[in-house]
């Protein structure tokens, strides 16, 4: 058991997964921050020149005290959402399957060399044999 879980670490995948999670993380991050320093207070702006309160949509909602809807913190945590997406997609989604595709393509390249080499050799061994056997007689005979 130690044995395999030893190969399983040494494999590679665990380091690559562990590498990709921290990069992940400092990514979001950085688009937090983007969306929390930028596009919050630009929407909280927006609906501050509509007459709302700065923070959102002020009021109460039932609870005790006055309890504030912040709805810039939920769209800036939308487009957070919506630009990591995008990165993870065009920076590494889109090129990996790339690079995917001209893998295949080339090995189904080889395989079709390959395949035709192999037939070219059946054709001439049977040419071969029926040249030399006056393609009457069987080569047992």
């Amino acid at each position: 058991m130690i044995k395999g879980f030893r190969d399983f670490i040494l494999r590679g995948n665990v380091i690559d997964l562990a590498v990709a999670v921290v990069i992940g993380a400092a990514f979001t991050a950085l688009v937090g921050a983007f969306s929390d320093s930028f596009i919050t207070p630009v929407i909280n702006s927006v609906f501050s020149a509509l007459g709302l309160s700065k923070d959102g949509i002020g009021g109460t909602i039932g609870l005790p005290g006055e309890q504030v809807i912040n709805i810039g913190a939920m769209v800036g945590a939308i487009i957070t959402f919506l630009i990591t997406a995008a990165v993870v997609y065009f920076v590494f989604v889109v090129p990996m399957n790339a690079a995917k595709e001209r893998l295949a393509y080339s090995t189904q390249k080889e395989e079709v060399a390959s395949a035709e080499s192999l037939l070219e050799e059946i054709r001439d061994l049977i040419r071969d044999g029926a040249a030399g056997t006056g393609g009457t007689k069987s080569q047992t005979e």
